[in-house]
């Protein structure tokens, strides 16, 4: 199975995406999350011929929170919205969520601890492809260089801003990937134990789409005897 990773395109779309059976958008496809740009990013992303498209909210996909019931009517048939929740694609089970640790006033915030710690208890033991929109701590989550020019930026750099307790139930769950985005400039991808790691963001911190998307193919699962 292909699957085509892209996440943080805040409403750029004219780059390639690879052919491939499942393309995940781990969030942020919005730059402020108004219906208008929801419904511009949702209609490129049901454009695609992939068979599987999976999409979760991110931080400045601000609908998403405020109105769901609104997000139910605008979302595409040929879209899987993930937030805390999941779906199946040829025995391989994808499990998406959209929330972060607070940082100023974005859409998903939870604070650190309990509050998160209690939705990544959501996600199933059995997941093989974790979608959030935030990385674990430690794991491609690090801001390298500092956006020239951005007012009230307070962002720290070269300090790990992935969530710890996603870190804990990911490597108790050991799923087969982990698609993430949110930290520009830590795109890219590790292997840890049993574990690809996938920082999809497109857009670097100066929100340029200089990225290309991340392609995993995900060998079939061997059988139990």
């Amino acid at each position: 199975m292909r699957i085509v990773c892209i996440s943080d395109t805040h409403l750029h779309q004219a780059f390639p995406i690879p052919v491939g059976d499942v393309l995940i958008h781990a969030g942020d496809g919005t730059s402020m999350g108004t219906q208008r740009e929801v419904t511009h990013w949702l209609d490129w992303i049901a454009a695609q011929p992939h068979r599987k498209k999976i999409v979760v909210a991110g931080n400045h996909d601000y609908l998403f929170e405020r109105d769901p019931e609104l997000i139910a009517l605008l979302m595409p048939d040929s879209i899987d919205y993930l937030q805390d929740s999941g779906t199946r694609f040829r025995g391989v089970k994808f499990w998406g969520s959209p929330w972060q640790p607070a940082f100023n006033d974005w859409a998903f915030n939870l604070s650190r601890g309990h509050e998160l710690e209690e939705k990544w208890k959501l996600i199933p033991n059995d997941t093989d492809v974790l979608i959030t929109h935030s990385p674990p701590f430690g794991i491609l989550d690090r801001v390298l260089t500092r956006p020239q020019g951005e007012v009230g930026q307070t962002t720290d750099v070269d300090v790990p801003l992935g969530c710890e307790d996603l870190l804990f139930r990911v490597h108790a769950l050991r799923p087969r990937v982990h698609v993430f985005g949110h930290i520009h400039d830590s795109y890219g991808t590790q292997n840890l134990g049993k574990t690809i790691f996938v920082n999809a963001c497109i857009c670097d911190e100066e929100y340029k789409p200089t990225h290309p998307p991340i392609v995993i193919d995900l060998p079939k699962k061997a059988r139990r005897p």
